[in-house]
């Protein structure tokens, strides 16, 4: 039985707190994933796991290993990966988490044009609008907007992404332009709950801010729907200027009170604190820096 993989079912089940979630993770079955442990317990002649018959958990020597053996294979890894990828270049699979509107938007597109480089790699995509457990999901980098402040992750600024105010001119016609912010108190306006405070909207410059209680018949947990939503004339929606591109183009919502400056919130590649980080993901972050700056979503 090879050591390594073995390392690596204890790590995914030490994580997860289960066989099946650790074997979903591998790629490999849950017996499979149960005997490398089993077979990594006999090697050491100590038990690592207390197995119950809802969760796994540590013991003591399963701790101590569980602190250090990460490291090592991300050592590993790394080291395998830079001696195979000098003569060949990126292989394997790359995990990445980002939000719904913003993946469809933007990161698909870029791990398409990060991989036409890379054949020999694949992509892992998973969109989700809640901040997932990187280790548990076993992702290796995630696009995150706003701010991340727990502090096993490590964080790149990639840029930063502005809010603006958009309605459909039809809109507009019938329900007035509004001239400043408290105006918005006395429209439909859309919420997207997926922003930090959803039915208070911050507008104007910093330290001089307007913060505006809004209220609406439509709330959604999408900024695209919300952008969807204004654009057929059902109210005023506050979206990131990634998810308003199209629709200002096409004329189908114009900018309202364009003279305040909406909200302005980090775009960042954040990644586990204390692993090293893979060449190829080290690439894809590099790539998407760029990537970011030239698709003028920003």
């Amino acid at each position: 039985m090879d050591l390594v993989d073995e390392l690596k079912a204890f790590v995914a089940t030490a994580q997860t707190g289960s066989f099946t979630a650790a074997a979903g993770q591998l790629g490999v079955s849950n017996r499979l994933t149960s005997k490398y442990v089993a077979e990594l317990e006999a090697r050491l002649g100590v038990r690592l796991l207390q197995r119950t018959t809802r969760k796994v958990g540590l013991t003591p020597a399963g701790e101590d290993l569980l602190a250090r053996a990460p490291a090592l294979l991300d050592d590993l890894d790394a080291l395998i990966g830079e001696v195979s990828e000098g003569s060949r270049g990126f292989g394997g699979i790359i995990r990445v988490s980002a939000s719904v509107t913003f993946g469809e938007i933007w990161v698909a597109g870029m791990l398409e044009r990060f991989g036409r480089a890379h054949p020999a790699l694949s992509f892992d995509l998973r969109l989700n609008d809640r901040h997932v457990d990187l280790a548990t999901e076993g992702i290796d980098v995630a696009f995150r907007l706003g701010r991340t402040e727990t502090q096993s992750l490590k964080a790149r600024k990639l840029g930063s992404f502005r809010s603006m105010l958009v309605a459909s001119p039809d809109y507009l016609s019938r329900r007035g332009v509004p001239e400043v912010p408290e105006d918005l108190a006395r429209h439909d306006c859309i919420i997207d709950t997926n922003r930090r405070t959803p039915r208070r909207w911050i507008l104007g410059p910093d330290g001089a801010a307007t913060e505006v209680a809004v209220q609406g018949r439509f709330q959604v947990n999408s900024a695209r729907a919300a952008v969807e939503l204004a654009a057929k004339g059902l109210g005023i929606a506050y979206a990131p200027h990634f998810a308003l591109a199209e629709v200002l183009s096409e004329g189908r919502v114009v900018a309202v009170l364009a003279d305040q400056s909406g909200e302005t919130s980090p775009l960042s590649a954040v990644y586990l604190e204390g692993r090293v980080l893979p060449r190829k993901v080290r690439a894809l972050i590099d790539f998407a820096a760029e990537d970011i700056r030239l698709a003028g979503l920003l």
